[in-house]
């Protein structure tokens, strides 16, 4: 099957010959690519991102007979449920060689209503999987400004209170959470992107990609206190471009914990 460009070779023969196996099992009715297949913009490191439609009075068995399907779709190498990402519907594949990570999800139609985006469909049997994506809309998850400022102050006291203990991995963490989820994410909504964390956020929001260089820091509590005052410009900067009138800033919060910052950083100048 021809994918057009953007599908690198090993993956468009991996889902060759997937469509064909699938395709022969009764208890499927269709196959959809998400992730960067939509767009057509994979290289030799992307991944692919299978959802696998499942009758719902086989649903029980796939699931019991998941990795042995997935064995059967290549040389699988290494195969997991996906509970460290909250869905413990997807198995997680690395086949090869040549290397290629492989995302299988086997859901029942009525599962497919709810999802963060639409699928392309490869294969299916009688419009049974076109029909169930027909039930629902396609929504990612939006950052939602005011629940992030209601917990962001409590969050910058928390990594302070690592740095001023010089707990410095944990602060690294703690840098590392904001960037994940505050600084990434925003940058990529205000951008219009999909705000996946810091997902290709140097392709989409370079200034700030730049900025948020500077929340990398040398392993002291010095420099993770510089790091996480440079995280917090970011943050405001962000929330100063994307505040709506609706918006309650926290600012008796703010002053509080950014004068505890200031205090710890001026301790460790010392």
């Amino acid at each position: 099957m021809r994918f057009g460009k953007g599908v690198p070779a090993a993956h468009a023969a991996f889902l060759d010959k997937a469509l064909g196996i699938l395709g022969q099992d009764r208890r499927l009715f269709g196959v959809g690519a998400c992730g960067s297949f939509l767009s057509r913009r994979m290289d030799e490191h992307s991944d692919i991102d299978l959802v696998i439609g499942v009758e719902d009075g086989a649903h029980e068995e796939v699931t019991r007979e998941r990795m042995t399907i997935a064995e059967g779709l290549g040389n699988l190498l290494s195969a997991f449920t996906g509970e460290h990402v909250g869905d413990a519907r997807l198995v997680i594949c690395l086949y090869g060689p040549p290397l290629l990570h492989v995302d299988l999800k086997f859901l029942r139609a009525d599962e497919l209503k709810e999802r963060v985006e639409d699928p392309e469909i490869l294969w299916e049997r009688e419009g049974r999987m076109t029909a169930a994506l027909a039930k629902g809309v396609a929504r990612y998850p939006q950052p939602d400004l005011q629940w992030i400022e209601d917990r962001f102050w409590t969050w910058v006291h928390y990594a302070t209170s690592k740095i001023g203990r010089g707990e410095l991995f944990e602060s690294e963490d703690c840098l590392a959470f904001l960037r994940g989820r505050v600084l990434g994410p925003l940058a990529l909504l205000e951008k219009g992107a999909r705000p996946a964390g810091v997902r290709r956020i140097e392709i989409h929001a370079p200034e700030v990609a730049r900025e948020m260089e500077k929340t990398l820091s040398g392993h002291s509590a010095r420099a993770y206190a510089e790091a996480l005052e440079q995280a917090v410009g970011i943050y405001r900067g962000l929330r100063g471009r994307l505040a709506t009138r609706a918006f309650a800033p926290r600012p008796a919060a703010e002053k509080a914990v950014m004068a505890h910052l200031a205090e710890v950083k001026a301790r460790l100048a010392r």
